[in-house]
């Protein structure tokens, strides 16, 4: 099949080569450390009901929106949304939210960049343990045998205080990122999916399927679909709509940049379907790789936001062969992070090329390097300008960090804008009959589309935006 024609001539080689991209953009640290972590804070099964319906009625509406703006405005973001507003008739005005969406993908990126350097850091180390494990001829030793389940959670806090190592990992994780851009979609971003995406999958099946064998299984499975709907609150729905939105891409400008490369001869909407249900998929697999090793150890479930960097490194220092799953594990969440990093950056990348006209490799190394600074700020951050306050007249951002900052920023204002802005054009403003056309949607499938992008999604995403900005709501 032939390729998308975009600007610059660049475009897919195939249908399967823009799924297995777009999948990537998907499914990233979001899905490996997010998901385990809300559902584990929030009851489990209830938890995961709530997230699916909310892909299936607001996600992969929202996700077939942004590829067809892409589709057919055949550039970036901005310039693809301006495309289709003015095929459509109303206002150029509405460019903006493609702005913001291009604003939002560099945001992430510069924090993303940051704890992707995280995972860097554990790879060497479970990578350094493993090779130490195979040489002393016991390749079966749990993980970092040398260290105690107390001392183990240390590492995270004295990454944090050495400058030159978290800088260092985020400076490698960026250049990675930057370079593999730079290439282009073909030689560069496509080569990229169609090893990364493949070896990720394998990996996640794989430890999984160690985890069912060495681990609590059935207690993981009853943990993630028994639902206890008692555990159900206004916040708990809030975090389960946010989660199947924002780990699926949307609002990030990526899918719309994506959906630029994309040929006329490629059905998008079972191509949306099939990008949101793997990405569901992938999360729920990553609560059924995580879970049964975390229940085996006795470790909490709700352990947040160090489920990943500090619970399971303990939980592979007690079980068997751990030194070379916690090495397997930490490379599968490298390869996830790298491919919703190049997403991001593509996006930035592509409205550079636009706006100025440079080439590939200047679009890609400029806009990176501008984000790769923001990043320093972020990482910074966590140590020696930790009592940095970006905006302490916000009572909201008074007391965050400059990472909190931005990380809030991006998640409580302009993905939700952004989201809300793009349902209320596709479904309001976006004319009928192009609509129909860029999806081939059958009229009672057009109208069903119509409503759930059209009403369904601007009232659930300007409750994560209003819930967002004032959190007492929800009590």
């Amino acid at each position: 099949m032939a390729g998308a024609v975009a600007p610059g001539g660049e475009g897919w080689s195939s249908r399967w080569a823009f799924v297995l991209a777009a999948v990537g953009a998907a499914v990233g640290l979001g899905n490996i450390w997010r998901f385990p972590t809300l559902a584990g804070e929030n009851g489990g099964g209830a938890f995961v009901l709530v997230y699916i319906a909310c892909v299936v009625l607001i996600g992969l509406p929202m996700v077939l929106s942004e590829i067809l703006i892409g589709r057919h405005g055949r550039s970036d973001a901005y310039h693809s949304v301006l495309k289709v507003a003015e095929d459509s008739g109303v206002s150029r005005n509405w460019g903006w939210f493609g702005g913001f969406g291009i604003l939002g993908a560099g945001a992430i990126l510069s924090f993303y960049s940051v704890v992707a350097g995280w995972v860097l850091y554990y790879v060497g180390v479970m990578g350094v343990d493993f090779l130490g494990a195979l040489f002393s001829g016991n390749p079966m030793a749990g993980a970092l045998a040398a260290e105690t389940p107390e001392t183990i959670p240390n590492r995270m806090t004295d990454l944090f205080q050495n400058n030159l190592l978290l800088l260092g990992m985020h400076v490698l994780f960026m250049g990675v990122t930057i370079w593999i851009v730079a290439r282009g979609v073909t030689d560069g971003i496509e080569k990229a999916a169609t090893i990364l995406m493949p070896a990720f999958f394998v990996l996640l099946v794989l430890i999984t399927i160690y985890g069912a064998f060495t681990g609590e299984f059935a207690k993981a499975v009853a943990f993630l679909f028994t639902p206890d709907f008692s555990k159900l609150s206004p916040s708990v729905m809030n975090e389960a709509l946010g989660q199947a939105l924002f780990s699926m891409s949307v609002a990030s400008a990526a899918l719309i940049t994506y959906g630029g490369y994309v040929s006329k001869e490629t059905k998008l909407a079972p191509t949306a379907v099939m990008i949101g249900l793997t990405d569901t998929g992938v999360a729920i697999l990553a609560g059924l790789m995580i879970f049964p090793i975390v229940f085996a150890v006795g470790l909490d479930a709700a352990a947040g936001p160090t489920l990943v960097f500090q619970s399971l490194p303990i939980a592979f220092h007690t079980m068997p062969a751990g030194s070379f799953v916690g090495l397997l594990f930490f490379v599968l969440v490298f390869f996830a992070a790298l491919t919703s990093s190049i997403s991001l950056l593509e996006a930035v990348t592509a409205w550079a090329k636009e706006k100025t006209g440079w080439s590939r490799p200047k679009a890609a190394w400029v806009t990176g390097g501008v984000i790769f600074l923001v990043g320093v700020a972020c990482a910074l951050s966590l140590n020696i300008w930790s009592d940095v306050r970006l905006l302490p007249f916000w009572s909201l951002f008074a007391e965050a960090s400059i990472f909190d900052t931005v990380d809030g920023l991006v998640g409580k204002v302009l993905l939700p804008l952004t989201a809300f802005l793009t349902s209320v054009f596709i479904g309001w403003k976006a004319d009928k009959k192009l609509v129909q056309a860029e999806t081939g949607l059958s009229a009672g499938m057009l109208g069903l589309y119509r409503f759930l992008i059209g009403w369904l999604a601007p009232i659930a995403v300007f409750l994560i935006l209003l819930f967002g900005l004032f959190p007492q709501l929800l009590g």
